[in-house]
């Protein structure tokens, strides 16, 4: 047991190294050239926030291999468990707050800060934003603490008297299991055991809960409306987007007449565009800076996120320079590749809904399902189960991310900022980094609920399990299982949408500003 004790702490900073590094790598091949050797406090922040995010996913199967530490023990105190998980999880609860509340926060407004001041006068205008907001946070989760921040437990109120080893206990059924409470051996009319008590035995137990557990679950509530939508439209879209991005691709090569043609007409609405930018800077030096402002200059913003892919899909069909070969066939092996990874992810995405339904949403579940293959997997050997169990996770969060990306650029419902290879800025890296660390919790707690059965006495279990869904005010959420019917209907509605219009080749509005 101690050998795997040791394996498993070394799996952990392993992987701990490899996710940084990959973060690094996803900063580099991401940011725009603008911000190379400059933001570096932005830069720090984002793969702060990313690991976090990507390693407090991969904590859940950590937790559930530290529980398998010990499960050879004749007790659990016998053992002695590689990873303090309890702390640990507390400690990334608490990072990720103080990241969203107020890192990410002071980063956005120090980054997109007026650039003709010094950094020190940008520094002190985002501390003032920063405290202003989190003023406002602290009074309102305050009162709202004081005035419901309790648990309401619903028990069954069980007693019986004691008696000696000696005594006479023929009186004790099946049928009255209490032992006798009077001198003359009648025994008064008391609940001692749970599956004869009467309806009357039921109460609430009321206790308060502690403010950091307070925060974390309003955290997470928060999250879990982003995840009921990023993650139910995700899970239908980042399979199908795929797909029907193979079924949209490029067939061949373009011929030189038919490109320098597209070319024209990119660089006319690229024209367009700038002239409409520069007047827009007009507007804003004369301090028209109005709601009719900000509307068209959102519109600008999005037919340049428009022509950059048009771009992009010009340069597919006609590849130039001496790799041009080399450049069309990684380009048809990637819709290759596309196609085969939207498969597989169909497959996981089915898998994922029928789980949720035949285990979360019947009572009682009508099956393990995929915690009884976890189960067996690990069986067959060692950590194979908690693999596929980090798989399944994971692609939740995929899910979450891809669902957040269709919504904001198909939908627009919010401002999303756009990750693009090569052109993304900080104030986007930072944006997306929020969404994913509020909506990572929330993928935690869901995930813990969705394999109870195998993440079983675990830390998370402990965090996620009796307190947070037994809080006064948001319990019947998931009393009623709210957000796993949320996730249902939007995964359905995407699904219907893609089914309808995922193939067609999208016809964009005319750009022409109010």
């Amino acid at each position: 047991m101690g050998d795997y004790n040791v394996v498993l702490l070394l799996i952990v900073v392993v992987v701990t190294l490899m996710v940084l590094a990959f973060n690094m790598y996803l900063l580099v091949n991401y940011q725009h050239p603008d911000d190379w050797n400059q933001a570096w406090f932005p830069k720090v922040v984002v793969i702060l926030g990313l690991s976090v995010a990507q390693l407090s996913i991969l904590m859940l199967p950590a937790d559930i291999a530290n529980k398998h530490a010990c499960r050879h023990s004749v007790y659990t105190d016998a053992c002695s468990y590689t990873l303090p998980m309890r702390e640990l999880w507390y400690t990334v609860y608490i990072i990720d707050a103080v990241l969203v509340f107020f890192v990410i926060p002071f980063s956005v407004f120090y980054y997109e800060g007026d650039q003709e001041k010094s950094w020190l006068r940008r520094a002190c205008g985002a501390i003032v934003w920063v405290l202003v907001t989190a003023m406002i946070l602290g009074i309102v989760l305050g009162v709202v603490f004081a005035l419901v921040g309790k648990v309401d437990f619903d028990v069954q109120r069980l007693e019986s008297s004691a008696q000696p080893y000696t005594a006479d206990f023929n009186l004790v059924t099946s049928r009255n299991p209490c032992l006798p409470t009077n001198q003359d051996g009648t025994a008064t009319r008391v609940s001692c055991s749970a599956e004869v008590a009467s309806p009357e035995s039921a109460t609430t137990w009321t206790m308060r809960t502690s403010f950091p557990e307070y925060v974390i679950a309003i955290l997470t509530i928060v999250g879990s409306v982003l995840f009921s939508v990023f993650g139910g439209v995700g899970i239908a879209c980042l399979p199908l987007s795929l797909i029907f991005g193979y079924i949209r691709r490029p067939k061949a090569i373009i011929t030189r007449p038919n490109y320098i043609k597209e070319a024209t007409e990119l660089g006319k609405r690229a024209k367009e565009i700038k002239d409409a930018a520069q007047a827009l800077q007009r507007e804003e030096r004369a301090g028209n800076k109005g709601r009719k402002w900000k509307k068209n200059v959102n519109k600008v913003k999005q037919e340049l996120m428009y022509l950059e892919e048009d771009e992009r899909a010009l340069e597919e069909v006609y590849p130039q320079g001496e790799k041009a070969d080399t450049s069309w066939a990684l380009t048809v092996l990637g819709y290759l590749g596309g196609l085969l990874f939207g498969v597989i992810g169909l497959l996981v995405s089915i898998v994922w809904v029928v789980h949720i339904i035949v285990y979360m949403l019947i009572t009682p579940p009508s099956t393990p399902f995929l915690n009884w293959l976890f189960i067996r997997l690990d069986n067959t050997w060692g950590l194979l189960g908690t693999l596929a169990f980090a798989f399944f996770c994971c692609y939740l969060l995929l899910a979450v991310i891809s669902g957040e990306m269709q919504l904001g650029l198909n939908f627009m419902l919010i401002t999303i900022h756009p990750m693009k290879l090569n052109g993304t800025l900080m104030s986007s890296f930072l944006v997306n980094v929020g969404l994913i660390l509020v909506c990572s919790i929330s993928v935690i707690q869901f995930c813990s609920k969705a394999f109870a059965l195998y993440a079983q006495a675990t830390a998370v279990q402990e965090i996620f399990g009796p307190t947070l869904e037994s809080l006064r005010g948001i319990k019947y959420l998931f009393k009623y299982n709210v957000f796993q019917y949320a996730f249902l209907v939007c995964a359905g509605l995407a699904t219907v949408y893609y089914l309808a219009f995922g193939w067609r080749k999208r016809n964009r509005p005319k750009f022409q500003l109010e």
